[in-house]
């Protein structure tokens, strides 16, 4: 089992600045995938941002020049710094990791971190 712990999430104004975090715990080997999702009221869930442990990131079009993802291999930590904030980049960001469990075995495991609120004021 892994668990993930979120933060960050908070109410700003648009052009501010936010920087959300997820550490990871439990039975890890290694994560191949971190990243975050986003959910807006009445939409599906989106990849906002993800990156692998090599290190190849994907971001959707709308936050390219704006959000950073970052990761720390050593500590399972994946962190999405948030610039220049936009009332449409407000939802609820979601922690998503891709974990293998042991070095013995192939499969691996996707878990969800519970959520954290981003609110973008105009």
């Amino acid at each position: 089992q892994v668990q993930l712990v979120e933060s960050g999430g908070d109410s700003v104004q648009a052009g501010g600045s936010l920087r959300l975090s997820c550490a990871a715990s439990g039975t890890i080997f290694s994560i191949n995938i971190m990243g975050w999702y986003r959910q807006a009221p009445g939409k599906q869930r989106e990849l906002v941002a993800d990156m692998t442990k090599e290190g190849t990131i994907r971001y959707v079009d709308s936050v390219k020049g704006r959000f950073t993802i970052s990761r720390d291999n050593a500590r399972n930590t994946v962190s999405l710094q948030m610039n220049n904030l936009k009332p449409e980049d407000t939802g609820v960001y979601f922690c998503n990791v891709d974990v293998l469990p042991y070095a013995w075995v192939s499969t691996t495991y996707v878990y969800w971190g519970q959520g954290t609120q981003v609110t973008v004021s105009s």
